[in-house]
Formats: structure tokens, C-alpha cells, sequence
């Protein structure tokens, strides 16, 4: 079998990936929702898949692999991975995960990062009533993760939020905002997670994802403040959404001084890049994005590490799609006992449920996902729904 083309077309916001074969296969992968740009990206690849087999998936990869970065620039490499696994598993007859090893779990466990409404402020009350309203979804996820700090609109809305330059841009999505925390800042922040506490009890786990932006002391000084409030973890105080760089240094200086968990990963790219975070034991959890890391085989590779040095896994992937879901469901039916949760990527536009082939009417019970036993990554597009969401330039998406 050979590849013949590689495509991508920017369906809604996200780049999807198609990789056409010469015996009629063909493989999809997805983009986050936030990175519609990368289509240049991932066609720059274009000369170097064709010819090659697409069920040599290491072989393929081989080429290309050194050319990805930290996010976002890891991405498109990742969902080309995903699209070639997906060729593999049509080509065997069989799921993905059978190709990773086969399945360690017969439902996988999730939690909600991307099901929610738009919260009426930033004020305690607001944080209460919104953790109320994610109790309340039929999904009744065993876990909630809530933004705070310089990953929330507090740093713009809490008036002398901290000592810090303010974006003048702080929507643009990546724009990071760092300083000292001021003390009316961190105990508005304590209040929010006391009221959310309130309302969770210990029905409904708590995480909290924080930055990037924190300076150590106020990291430290805040993960000792929570810690009787048993939360699962504090995700990217230091670094994280589009920080090209680990710093596992102070990382592992936060995570010794406190029994707060702390958490890492989403934007890093490659196995290498978590090698250190890892055997120096910086974190308590890693959160790589299998959209962003590289591929689904590099995130089973880095889970096994991080299960010897007894480090948790809790996979990002907020944004990863309905097709990145099927990429999240099979590699992590394959991981060791380290792992928690993936964060459920729930559709970006509601239509999408109507494209996407081969999901059950409701996804998540209980907080869990069945897996997915159709051949491949387990999910389709419907050509004939989606080409009405195509742009002229991509008309011979589907051909």
C-alpha cells in the first residue's frame, strides 16, 4: 500500500487531516478547533508521505517527526500520526489499540474540561453556581476542571489582580500575562475554591487549571493554601499553553513543598521533552495532548515512563475534536494503571455530531466511554453532510 495524498481542509475551526491511499483506505486526523492556521503546516508535508506505506507508521513518522515543535506547531505532525494509525487499523481489520498492545481497560474514564456554559463573572457565586449547572450535565463526570488565575478572566476583571504588565490583547489565544499575585488577587482565587468546594463536596472531584503566568513563591504559597481541599491537581502554574520550554527545575521545587498535586504537559512536544519533568519526579501528574505531543504512539511511550517513576497521566484534549476523540479513547485504553482521565473533547459546533460516523447517541455515561471497535481509530466523516462546511479551496477534500 502506498500514499498517494495528503490533504487538509479547515472544516468549522478545525484542520482536518486526510491521507489517501492507493488500494481505496484512506485515514483522518483533527486539529484543535483553536489552531485553524495550521493547514499550511501540515501540507508542507505533502512531498515527503507520498510513496511511503501508511501502515509503516514509524517508518513515516521517522520523516517528519523532528520537524514538529511545542504547541502549536507540534500539531500538525500529530494528527498526520493519527490519520496513519487510523490506515494501519483499517488495513489489520482491527481498532488502534490492538496495534498499541491491546486494552488494558473496557471503558475509559474521562472528565469535563470542555462542557460548560459561559459563567455570569468571576466572582465566588459565579464559580459555585457554574460547578452546580457541570453536576447537573448527563454526563455526571466523576471530575470537573475549572480555570483560575492567569488561565480565567480574573487577571482582567479582579481589579490590582496582580503586579504584573497586562495584554493589552489578552484574548488572543496564547497571550500570557505573568506577575506577583497580589493578596486581594490570591484570596479572591481562595475564595472561588471554597465556594466550589461547597457545592462539589466530595460527590465531584476539582482540578484547577492555573496558567501559565505564576512566579514559584506564589505558586508554592497558594498549593499549601488548598491543600486541605483535597484537589486532584494545579495544572500549569509555571508553564503550559504555548510556553515553548519545561522548566522542570522549579517544577520539582513546587512539588516538593507541597501535597497539592501538580500538573504539566499539554504543551509539550516529543517524548524528550518530558524525560527530565519526569525522572526528576517535577510532577505529581503529566497531562500530555496526543493532538500535540507528537502522536498517540509518543503519549503511550510517555505514559509507560511516567508509570515507573510513579508519576500520574491525565491526558489533555479540550479541543481535540469528535475525531480527536476517537485518538483519545484508543490509546488510552492502553495505558498503564497511572492513568486517571482524559478530558473529554466535546464538538465545537453542534453539527459536528451530525458528520462524524460511528459514535454512540450519548458518549459519555458515568463518566465513562465505551471503546470504539470499528477498524481504524473507529470514526468517520460523512463526505456527503460535510462538504457543505467545505471552502471552495478545498472542494476535492472527499474525492
Amino acid at each position: 500500500m502506498k500514499i498517494t495524498d495528503l490533504r487538509c481542509a479547515v472544516i468549522g475551526k478545525h484542520p482536518i487531516v486526510r491521507i489517501v491511499t492507493d488500494e481505496g483506505l484512506h485515514g483522518l486526523g483533527e486539529v484543535e478547533f483553536t489552531k485553524s492556521y495550521l493547514k499550511p503546516f501540515v501540507l508542507h508535508f505533502r512531498e515527503a508521505l507520498i510513496g511511503e506505506d501508511p501502515t509503516d507508521v514509524e517508518r513515516v513518522m521517522l520523516k517528519i517527526r523532528q520537524r514538529g515543535s511545542f504547541k502549536p506547531y507540534g500539531a500538525a505532525v500529530s494528527a498526520i500520526e493519527h490519520a496513519l494509525w487510523d490506515i494501519a487499523g483499517k488495513a489489520a481489520g482491527v481498532p488502534v489499540y490492538k496495534l498499541l498492545g491491546g486494552k488494558v481497560r473496557d471503558k475509559v474514564r474521562v472528565y469535563n474540561g470542555s462542557i460548560r456554559q459561559k459563567r455570569t463573572g468571576d466572582r465566588p457565586e459565579d464559580y459555585a453556581a457554574d460547578v452546580k449547572w457541570m453536576m447537573g450535565q448527563p454526563q455526571n463526570f466523576f471530575m470537573v476542571k475549572q480555570g483560575i488565575s492567569f488561565h480565567s478572566n480574573m487577571k482582567d476583571t479582579i481589579e490590582d489582580f496582580h503586579y504584573g504588565v497586562t495584554q493589552k490583547k489578552a484574548g488572543y489565544h496564547g497571550a500570557m500575562d505573568q506577575g506577583m499575585i497580589s493578596e486581594r488577587g490570591f484570596n479572591h482565587m481562595l475564595d472561588c475554591v471554597i465556594a466550589m468546594k461547597e457545592v462539589l463536596g466530595d460527590k465531584v472531584s476539582l482540578a484547577l487549571d492555573c496558567g501559565p503566568g505564576w512566579m514559584l513563591p506564589d505558586a508554592i504559597k497558594f498549593a499549601r493554601a488548598v491543600e486541605k481541599y483535597n484537589l486532584m491537581w494545579l495544572e500549569d502554574m509555571l508553564t503550559g499553553d504555548y510556553v515553548p520550554w519545561v522548566n522542570p527545575q522549579a517544577y520539582r521545587e513546587l512539588t516538593t513543598s507541597t501535597s497539592t498535586p501538580i500538573h504539566t504537559g499539554e504543551q509539550i512536544y516529543l517524548r524528550h521533552n518530558f524525560k527530565e519533568l519526569i525522572e526528576t519526579q517535577a510532577v505529581r501528574v503529566i497531562g500530555p495532548d496526543p493532538a500535540d505531543i507528537g502522536g498517540i504512539a509518543e503519549l503511550k511511550w510517555v505514559a509507560e515512563h511516567a508509570y515507573m517513576h510513579s508519576i500520574l497521566m491525565a491526558p489533555h484534549g479540550t479541543a481535540n475534536g469528535l475525531l480527536g476523540l476517537g485518538a483519545l479513547i484508543n490509546v488510552c485504553a492502553t495505558l498503564p494503571a497511572n492513568y486517571i482521565a482524559f478530558e473529554y473533547p466535546s464538538a465545537s459546533d453542534p453539527w459536528w455530531e451530525d458528520l462524524v460516523i460511528g459514535l454512540p447517541p450519548q458518549i459519555v455515561k458515568d463518566s465513562m466511554v465505551d471503546l470504539l471497535e470499528a477498524p481504524g481509530l473507529g470514526l468517520d466523516i460523512d463526505a456527503e453532510a460535510a462538504r457543505r462546511y467545505l471552502r471552495e479551496e478545498d472542494a476535492g477534500f472527499f474525492d
